[in-house]
């Protein structure tokens, strides 16, 4: 026998006792339909996959606390940047907003906090081929700041529609240090 590695990542489940905003802030925020629902678990999915995340409610559990050991965020990829723009426009209308938006360089994220404090990253990824980022990596940019480079997400949504071609916007190099 071979040992392999796994074909996906099929699922992530959270625990909760914010059952129904919960599962309702991850459709809206992921385009997620219910393929089962119950009075304590949701089986949400936006692809051909029967479940990407799954919503337990349970009554009885701790409040989640900052500075703990466990998972950091979840990151989400989407097709492209307008992609990513919309999405951003569309939760904005509904009151929610990411609180941190940044330019990695390998790619461009906005992170959100769902009900219970989770970290959720919507992003694309900026290089189309492996040998595009093999040799951004190769620049030193990413030894010298491996976090990346922040921008305010209504500039990024206005240089879009303004004409700013999308690979420059993809560069990490476009946006200006802030801090």
């Amino acid at each position: 026998m071979t040992r392999t590695p796994p074909v996906k990542l099929a699922h992530i489940v959270l625990r909760t006792t914010r059952f129904v905003e919960m599962k309702e802030w991850y459709k809206l925020v992921l385009m997620a339909a219910p393929v089962f629902e119950d009075d304590h678990l949701s089986f949400l999915t936006y692809d051909e996959e029967h479940h990407r995340i799954a919503v337990l409610g349970m009554n009885s559990l701790d409040e989640p606390r900052p500075g703990t050991a466990g998972v950091d965020h979840v990151a989400f990829t989407f097709a492209d940047l307008q992609a990513l723009a919309a999405n951003y426009e569309f939760l904005k209308g509904r009151g929610i907003s990411p609180y941190w938006c940044i330019n990695h360089g390998p790619t461009t994220a906005m992170y959100y906090r769902d009900p219970d404090g989770n970290q959720l990253e919507l992003q694309i990824d900026n290089f189309d081929t492996d040998e595009e980022l093999e040799r951004f990596f190769a620049t030193g940019a990413f030894d010298a700041n491996p976090a990346g480079l922040e921008f305010d997400p209504e500039v990024l949504v206005s240089e879009l529609a303004g004409g700013v071609p999308v690979d420059e916007l993809r560069r990490r190099d476009h946006w200006p240090q802030t801090r």
